[in-house]
């Protein structure tokens, strides 16, 4: 059987699933989690789904149908029978849940992430998806759980931010028929959209513009960067959730082929890259303990902003003379 055949009979098989998805969730590990939650306590599934601490989601993700779901990491199971996992590269982005996949009987890894380690004992992980969401879609139709609403916007979600609104090279023709089956729910795609890319408090605002008047332009490496402090998330009042979307805004400089945005936080920096050329960020991601995609990749480090930053300029191509 394949990886896919396997997880679907494994899935099928249990009458309890312990769902997770990685630290700081974004739009498709929670979509994607959240949806399979959903269909499976339709199927009358006992079913848990949690992810590591802060267990928070971001404003932009609380409209997510499924979410009533979750439990808190303390009440998750020690060792799942059949615990799954969405859009999670590496063991150790679990956090206190790892110790709960490491006793698993079996573990399924559900991913699109090339630097995923296959961490799982059964490994469903196709790096030519363009979301976790897609793998999901493609497990359901092997389990023969029909659709309905709800999960419908999960997997939309993970679609619609996996793919920037269907931007990214990474948006074929299998993305614009999944978009076109998920939407045939009466999905409110305006207000999903508003909600996910444009609607933001007026302190993240002010935060932002902070962040890129700090910004600094690398010409030799086509590069820029900007970092936030843990002084002003303090000053302006503002969640590290809320700040997922600054990355987008910072790779919107047209000189800059690879972008950078650095995160001050109790557990270490969190860094965020992206990539507008061939140029893989994966690669510099891998090397920090981290990982994630060609065009989009993280790590977390506990060194100081400026080394960080001045780690990766090392690590990056110079494509310009000085």
């Amino acid at each position: 059987m394949s990886e896919l055949e396997r997880a679907a009979e494994a899935i099928a098989l249990a009458p309890a699933l312990a769902l997770a998805c990685h630290q700081t969730p974004d739009g498709d590990a929670l979509g994607s989690m959240l949806g399979l939650a959903i269909l499976a306590a339709e199927q009358g599934k006992e079913v848990v789904a949690s992810w590591p601490d802060p267990f928070l989601v971001a404003p932009h993700y609380t409209f997510l149908p499924g979410l009533e779901l979750a439990s808190k990491p303390m009440d998750y199971p020690r060792a799942p029978d059949v615990m799954v996992t969405f859009d999670c590269g590496s063991i150790a982005r679990l956090g206190e849940l790892a110790q709960a996949a490491r006793s698993a009987r079996e573990l399924v890894v559900i991913d699109h992430h090339v630097s995923n380690d296959g961490y799982g004992t059964i490994n469903v992980i196709d790096p030519d998806a363009a979301a976790s969401a897609v793998v999901v879609r493609r497990l359901l139709e092997l389990l023969d759980w029909p659709l309905n609403r709800d999960a419908a916007e999960c997997l939309y979600t993970g679609l619609v931010c996996d793919t920037g609104r269907f931007q990214y090279d990474n948006t074929t023709p299998e993305v614009f028929h999944l978009a076109e089956e998920l939407s045939s729910f009466g999905l409110p795609i305006a207000e999903i959209t508003r909600q996910l890319f444009e609607q933001h408090r007026l302190a993240y605002m002010k935060l932002a513009a902070a962040a890129i008047e700090r910004a600094e332009y690398d010409p030799d490496r086509r590069f820029v960067a900007t970092w936030v402090t843990a002084e002003d998330f303090r000053r302006y009042g503002v969640e590290i959730e809320e700040t997922e979307g600054l990355i987008d805004l910072i790779r919107r400089t047209s000189e800059a082929d690879v972008s950078c945005v650095v995160k001050e936080t109790p557990e270490g920096v969190r860094v965020s890259l992206r990539a507008v050329s061939d140029f893989d960020v994966s690669l510099v991601a891998v090397g920090f303990g981290g990982g994630g995609h060609r065009r989009a990749a993280g790590f977390t480090s506990e060194r100081p902003v400026g080394e960080v930053l001045a780690m990766i300029r090392e690590r990056l191509p110079v494509v310009t003379c000085p």
